[in-house]
């Protein structure tokens, strides 16, 4: 199977649980956070709903730099509705995948660069980065973004399996498990 095949069923996958958990984002609480040190809801949601583009740099460029002029398009958008974040889902994840498709495995196996004011803070094959800084980056904020909602009173999708929402892992016993 090839690489461009195995990311584009990844996205698929992880779109349609980003959607799940960005339908839940409670409006009206952008400058919401459970800690000082802790991003904002808002930015947090944007940031979940346009992860899913860094996949067009990667593809597209060597290398982006968090100082450059450039780097001023991933700036979280200002969203006002729940609406607003699943359409730039949406519009993410078809420029992800239609960057992925126009590409090839032997262009993902490249290097790509991570740089910030002229330091590489990463460089390694492009599928790696975006393995490791789209795919597990946005899985890990979109648990951070479930943990916001549940502080929030929301409810808290199934995920990778049933949530204390949805479907109880107690309502009924395990085969395997031993009475």
């Amino acid at each position: 199977m090839k690489l461009t095949d195995i990311f584009l069923a990844e996205l698929e996958r992880e779109a349609a649980s980003t959607r799940s958990a960005l339908q839940r984002v409670p409006e009206g609480h952008n400058d919401w956070k459970p800690h000082p040190k802790s991003m904002p809801l808002g930015y947090l949601a944007s940031l979940v709903a346009t992860m899913p583009a860094w996949i067009v740099t990667m593809v597209k460029h060597d290398e982006l730099d968090l100082k450059s002029p450039g780097a001023a398009k991933f700036k979280p958008l200002e969203w006002r509705t729940r609406a607003e974040l699943v359409s730039a889902l949406d519009s993410s994840v078809a420029e992800a995948r239609e960057a992925l498709q126009n590409t090839t495995d032997e262009h993902l196996l490249a290097p790509w660069k991570f740089v910030i004011g002229g330091y590489v803070a990463s460089e390694n094959p492009r599928h790696v980065m975006i393995s490791e800084a789209v795919f597990s980056h946005l899985s890990h904020h979109r648990g951070q973004l479930t943990v916001y909602l549940r502080l929030n009173d929301g409810s808290v999708p199934p995920l990778y399996g049933p949530s204390a929402d949805e479907a109880r892992f107690n309502s009924h016993p395990s085969p395997t498990r031993r009475v």
